[in-house]
């Protein structure tokens, strides 16, 4: 057989988490970076082909969103195979082996701490340097696109954007999962492929690519404060992304698969 069953999968998540609280602060910041560049390469990459066509968009606003998700997951893909660490997918994989006494709850809240940061700046990175610098969205219709995403994505009122953060994080938590379930490669790209493409496409709120799209058009100008994103959209996101990965993946399959019953 070359994929895994479900209750193994608890197992190769909490293997993956306690390997990660033994990384030192250096080498977790190292891949926390190269995840959010990751991820932000993705969102890059995502807008050049979604804003890009506003024509379509025009007549059918399904199919940018869509165009969107299918090359997003790009960073995903990245993150799993060549390995890096993403604050979205550690909300799964550390709540199994808290949950058992493996580690503790002082572990998860180091390594979160220590890879959200990470991720942040190497979010900033890609936005700055390789698209700001670059000027790659200094031109209709990716500047009108990336405008329109950040100000959408700040207007939501809290609770909107804590649902959909739910959402996304249930998505790519459970993508991040479904790649451990397979033993090659293709199967890997597979299952991160179809649920990251439909957050995307579905417009849920992930805040590690959110770091990326919302920085961006600040320093394009959009009419979008540092204080609105981090309040209207970070926070809520990140605590629906915590909800949807720790609580609807993470302690879901724990209790179903690892939980003593007494």
């Amino acid at each position: 057989m070359n994929y895994l069953l479900p209750k193994q999968l608890v197992s190769v998540a909490s293997d993956a988490a306690e390997m990660r609280a033994k990384t030192t602060v250096s080498k977790t910041l190292v891949l926390a970076f190269l995840a959010g560049a990751y991820i932000a390469i993705g969102g890059l990459l995502a807008v050049m082909i979604g804003a890009g066509v506003p024509g379509i968009a025009e007549h059918n606003p399904g199919i940018p969103k869509f165009l969107m998700g299918a090359v997003f997951p790009i960073g995903l893909i990245m993150c799993a195979i060549a390995g890096a660490d993403l604050f979205t997918g550690n909300t799964a994989y550390f709540i199994p082996p808290v949950m058992s006494g493996k580690l503790q709850i002082t572990d998860l809240l180091r390594n979160w701490t220590l890879v959200y940061a990470g991720n942040f700046i190497g979010a900033l990175f890609v936005a700055y340097a390789m698209t700001y610098l670059t000027g790659l969205f200094d031109n209709d219709p990716w500047n009108a696109g990336i405008m329109h995403i950040a100000e959408v994505k700040t207007a939501n009122p809290f609770y909107k954007t804590f649902l959909k953060g739910i959402g996304a994080n249930w998505l790519v938590a459970l993508a991040m999962w479904l790649s451990f379930a397979s033993k090659d490669v293709v199967g890997k790209i597979v299952a991160i492929w179809f649920p990251v493409m439909a957050f995307v496409t579905l417009g849920f709120e992930h805040s590690i690519a959110n770091m990326f799209f919302i920085p961006t058009a600040i320093l394009y100008g959009a009419d979008v404060s540092w204080a609105s994103f981090i309040f209207d959209n970070l926070i809520p996101a990140t605590l629906g992304n915590i909800v949807g990965g720790g609580l609807l993946v993470g302690m879901a399959y724990w209790y179903v698969y690892e939980k003593e019953e007494k």
